[in-house]
């Protein structure tokens, strides 16, 4: 897979998943420009190792749940570089909270980082692709679909992200824009410890039927796959990326239910 000559933006590319992401396509010949908010130190050693691979970094900061600030990073985008290939969609927030305690403000932030955000950096990427086609990655997880501890917003708001994803893979085909998602179980990241006690995260480890846990790269390898002309024919999907966690899931719940008919 080659993606020499293509000009990537990932949303909160500075370090976690996005790092992983920014570095695969780097890796792939993709020029990136990396978006961060609160860490441009991390954002800057991450456009070094980037430009180490031989291809060109920009870093821009912008929170993306301000859609003035969104507008400002695609004006600078359009002015500087006049085009778009790749957008992925991974910043993300949230607040971890028992539901009873989700009050209005901690919803509007995370429904904003993580789903609304979405929809505006496509909006303004689309016009940038527009002739040359494209391909928008949204990051998502098995919150989505599966109710964890405390993850409520987060959950909800990923499950928008696909249902959007779903929507612009329609409507941005005719444009020859390929959007999908991909949706990863707990990945062992600094952000893990914000939404998972220590005991969740190993029993996680041991649970799952690969034999440990997601890795930010593999997410990134998937993503670069979705990137790739490879895989042209793969329109509004949410790839899992779990090691078998919500197969093993379905497994274990079909054994009780055995067990007790």
């Amino acid at each position: 897979m080659s993606l020499e000559g293509k000009l990537a933006l990932v949303t909160g590319g500075g370090r976690g998943i996005g790092r992983a992401i920014a570095l695969k396509l780097a890796s792939q010949g993709a020029d990136i420009i990396i978006d961060f908010f609160r860490r441009r130190d991390t954002a800057e050693q991450t456009a070094k190792d980037i430009e180490a691979l031989g291809v060109k970094a920009e870093v821009v900061r912008a929170n993306v749940g301000d859609p003035a600030k969104i507008d400002e990073m695609f004006d600078m985008i359009g002015n500087k570089f006049g085009r778009l290939d790749i957008l992925i969609s991974n910043a993300a927030s949230g607040v971890g909270r028992p539901i009873m305690d989700i009050d209005v403000k901690a919803w509007e932030w995370t429904m904003d980082i993580n789903a609304r955000a979405c929809l505006l950096c496509a909006q303004r990427a689309a016009k940038l692709m527009e002739g040359r086609g494209g391909k928008i990655v949204s990051i998502s997880s098995l919150g989505s679909r599966f109710a964890l501890p405390n993850y409520t917003i987060v959950g909800v708001s990923k499950a928008a992200l696909e249902a959007l994803t779903r929507y612009l893979a329609i409507e941005l085909a005719p444009q020859g824009i390929c959007v999908n998602a991909v949706a990863a179980s707990a990945v062992e990241t600094e952000a893990l410890k914000f939404y998972f006690k220590e005991g969740l995260v190993k029993d996680n480890r041991q649970a799952t039927p690969a034999g440990r846990m997601v890795i930010p790269e593999d997410v990134a390898d998937v993503v670069a796959f979705l990137c790739s002309e490879e895989a042209f024919m793969i329109r509004g999907q949410t790839i899992i990326v779990d090691g078998g966690t919500s197969v093993g899931l379905f497994a274990l719940a079909g054994k009780e239910n055995n067990e007790h008919g």
